[in-house]
């Protein structure tokens, strides 16, 4: 593994569906590494068949179940001078995807980190929905039920931001009826199969949608975009003390609060903060 000169850990963005995203400076990034960290090195093989690269290595996996322990091995590689590519199965690593901890890993140790952005489903499906896209937050999956699932939806009761997460189409219409009981006017978006052959971009209210999708189990991969809360109404404290009882129980700092519940609700930060130390002063 010797090898002289600085080397690097590129974040490499690779195509969500249409294998034609793949950027020329991606392109250029896994033919010159000396090594290609891959979510599954199965569907990598495909994404290189595809476009008659040759890695200069044997395909190395990174996956959530062993993420950890190839930390200390990558490290070792960039250390050792190793220009080191990370993939994920489509998009972007890190986004939903394996990537996180090795780049935090190897960010901590000193080390050169770097990306060659592209592709991302997050990014693809808000830049279409026709939703605000200034100001968004990224969920992820939502939690399948219980208390956690239940504390992520009753968030979005006051988020002035437009929201967007994963859905798998097994649970697509049931997470849309359970949306729709709660606001069934507001605005959403559901795509599916981005860039791909049969993709498909589904608009209206997220009553119109549930109806849409609860008669019929869709097929691919789905994200779904919501629009955000437009607050054009008196907030009274009491409002404001519950939306800061629910980020402190959520773990959020002082800081972190006033800020979440402030953006959220339209108040001024100035007011919800008092309203946060009147409330620690209460506690102690």
């Amino acid at each position: 593994m010797e090898q002289s000169g600085e080397g690097q850990l590129v974040v490499v963005a690779t195509p969500i569906g249409n294998l034609g995203d793949l950027s020329p400076r991606a392109l250029q990034v896994l033919t010159n590494a000396d090594v290609v960290y891959c979510e599954d090195t199965r569907r990598s093989r495909t994404l290189f068949s595809a476009h008659g690269l040759s890695p200069k290595s044997p395909l190395q996996s990174l996956h959530e179940h062993n993420e950890a322990e190839r930390c200390a091995q990558v490290i070792e590689r960039v250390r050792a001078g190793q220009l080191v590519a990370l993939v994920s199965d489509a998009g972007t690593p890190g986004i939903s995807d394996p990537g996180e901890r090795v780049v935090a890993a190897v960010a901590q140790a000193g080390l050169t980190v770097t990306g060659v952005p592209g592709p991302s489903a997050v990014v693809a499906a808000l830049s279409i929905s026709g939703l605000a896209s200034e100001r968004f937050v990224m969920e992820g999956f939502l939690p399948r039920k219980g208390s956690e699932r239940q504390r992520r939806v009753e968030s979005w009761d006051l988020e002035a931001r437009t929201v967007v997460f994963y859905e798998s189409p097994q649970r697509l219409g049931a997470t849309l009826a359970e949306l729709a009981a709660r606001w069934p006017t507001r605005a959403a978006v559901v795509a599916r199969e981005l860039t791909k052959l049969h993709e498909e971009t589904a608009r209206g209210t997220l009553s119109e949608l549930a109806a849409r999708y609860g008669h019929h189990e869709p097929q691919g991969e789905i994200v779904v975009v919501l629009a955000g809360v437009v607050v054009s109404r008196a907030v009274d404290d009491d409002e404001i003390q519950r939306a800061l009882a629910r980020a402190f129980e959520e773990g959020a700092s002082t800081r972190d609060a006033v800020d979440e519940v402030a953006a959220a609700l339209g108040v001024a930060r100035r007011h919800v903060y008092q309203l946060a130390l009147e409330r620690t002063d209460d506690e102690d």
